[in-house]
């Protein structure tokens, strides 16, 4: 075995992160199994927020790490959901409304995300044997842009075992019409 390849270096310059890369982004069957388009907590580190910082700086995590959400914490417990949608929509613009705050910049991600008790979610178990079609169908009927995964623990606690996308479900998931005759894939 060549060593030099685990000879450690010196580094240089600035140092930042990778990217996150949530998978390849294949396409795939609506009849796949739904596990190959969602974000799963025990292969991929979820990312946070804490809910008291302002809505801009969240937005620039978010594009940052290539997300579209981000779980909110309070003491290291999850506290809400907050989209890029929810930042980008009217919900900034209607807090400022009906609040003492005058500046755009003084929203916090606290003020504007949806909290624990308002988020809907899939049972982990169902996901895990659901289809991609499936899924990606429900997304679309609950009319949201995301659905959190839960695993219940033997204590009973909900614990959010990943996340589902509608706009990566949307990206991945082929129509069928895109199958070959006898449901063989047709080339990406």
């Amino acid at each position: 075995m060549d060593e030099s390849v685990l000879t450690p270096v010196k580094v240089s310059g600035e140092g930042f992160l990778a990217p996150r890369v949530a998978n390849d982004g294949a396409l795939i069957d609506p009849a796949d199994p739904a596990v190959l388009a969602i974000t799963d907590f025990t292969r991929e580190t979820p990312i946070t927020v804490d809910e008291e910082r302002s809505i801009d700086a969240a937005l620039e995590d978010m594009i940052r790490f290539g997300v579209r959400a981000l779980l909110v914490l309070r003491d290291r417990r999850i506290v809400g959901l907050i989209t890029s949608y929810d930042i980008q929509g009217e919900r900034p613009l209607q807090f400022l409304q009906n609040s003492t705050y005058e500046h755009h910049r003084d929203v916090r991600v606290g003020h504007i995300m949806t909290p624990w008790h308002e988020l809907r979610a899939l049972d982990w178990d169902a996901v895990r044997h659901a289809r991609a079609g499936e899924v990606l169908d429900t997304l679309r009927q609950v009319g949201r842009t995301h659905l959190l995964l839960i695993e219940r623990g033997a204590d009973r606690r909900s614990l959010v075992r990943g996340l589902a996308s509608r706009a990566r479900f949307e990206r991945q998931v082929r129509a069928p019409s895109a199958l070959h005759a006898g449901g063989a894939r047709a080339a990406p």
